[in-house]
């Protein structure tokens, strides 16, 4: 299981915005600085994340995009699962369908539902405030 760009910048634009979460808009631009990212790459994320209504936008003077809900509301599951479609730790569980021909006799099977279940556990129970905690 490898997070793809996606998903890895997502979390740190989400996490950024958690750790500024103050009400205030933050414009792109300051995020793209601080964070060293492509503009352009940025605001596919950032349409991503508005469309599924993780954070809201602002347009104009005064402009930029805030959280929609406090940092400890979301988990880093939702905003994983939104950008990845899930971490299958295997080709043949992605999208939590078993896809394989073979999975009734798959002996590995059901290591990699464990792991799998493992895997969520662990992002579900980890939020924003989680790592904005990591950073005061």
């Amino acid at each position: 299981m490898v997070i793809s760009s996606k998903g890895e910048y997502a979390l740190r634009v989400m996490a950024d915005l958690a750790i500024n979460h103050d009400g205030r808009f933050i414009p792109l631009k300051e995020i793209v600085q601080k964070e060293e990212l492509s503009q352009k790459y940025l605001e596919s994320i950032m349409r991503m994340l508005s469309k599924a209504n993780l954070i809201e936008a602002a347009s104009g003077h005064g402009g930029g995009y805030r959280l929609k809900k406090a940092p400890e509301e979301y988990t880093l599951w939702e905003i994983l699962e939104l950008t990845e479609g899930g971490l299958a730790p295997v080709a043949c569980m992605k999208n939590s369908t078993i896809t394989c021909d073979r999975s009734k006799q798959c002996y590995t099977l059901p290591i990699w539902q464990g792991l799998a279940e493992l895997i969520q556990e662990y992002f579900q129970g980890k939020t924003l405030a989680d790592i904005a905690r990591n950073v005061e």
